[in-house]
């Protein structure tokens, strides 16, 4: 409960507004101006329970750099944010996640320490007018943004929509993993004390 937040962002490149809601039931409107973007975004908030609600007006006259990568900085710090103190969260998530010939392994750790290992190749420059490319650089921003050690790796897989799809559902599930709450732990699951 209450495990939300809304943020917004403007720089000369883009005009981001999204409201999280991590403890919801994968509801989403999402709005980026790049189709497939959108159906990866819903993906995300499908698989992993999040109610998502994004509009975001960038400079696609010039390509889709600014809009993915800012959408991912905004994500990772809504993430953060909606996450608080981080008291009984059980801060580990992971998942192999299958995508017909597509295999994917993603770990997560909201550690408060940004950490990016990205591991996956593809054969085509684009999927529709989202450029492969950008898939890493989305990722990149959502660690570094939300302090989190991210993992993603292909084990598997051949056909690029599938490889980027698996990618989106996989880091999802391990995300809805790590921000669940335990009764187990008390304060933070750190031997520090804090995250």
């Amino acid at each position: 409960m209450g495990r939300s937040c809304d943020i917004s962002r403007v720089t000369r490149e883009t005009d981001i507004n999204m409201s999280l809601e991590l403890d919801g039931s994968g509801k989403a409107e999402i709005k980026t101006g790049i189709g497939f973007f959108d159906h990866m975004l819903n993906s995300f908030a499908r698989h992993g329970f999040f109610d998502l609600n994004l509009l975001v007006q960038g400079d696609l006259e010039v390509d889709t750099h600014h809009t993915i990568e800012d959408t991912g900085i905004v994500l990772g710090s809504a993430i953060k944010k909606a996450l608080g103190d981080k008291k009984s969260i059980k801060r580990y998530g992971s998942m192999i996640l299958p995508m017909d010939e597509t295999l994917i392994l993603c770990a997560v750790d909201l550690s408060g320490r940004p950490y990016f290992s990205f591991d996956a190749a593809f054969t085509s420059e684009r999927v529709g007018e989202f450029e492969t490319e950008m898939v890493k650089e989305f990722f990149y921003a959502v660690s570094c943004a939300g302090e989190m050690n991210l993992h993603i790796r292909k084990l598997s897989g051949e056909n690029n929509h599938h490889i980027i799809e698996g990618i989106f559902k996989a880091f999802a599930k391990a995300l809805d993993e790590a921000t669940m709450l335990d009764g187990r732990i008390h304060g933070v699951l750190s031997t520090k004390g804090t995250l």
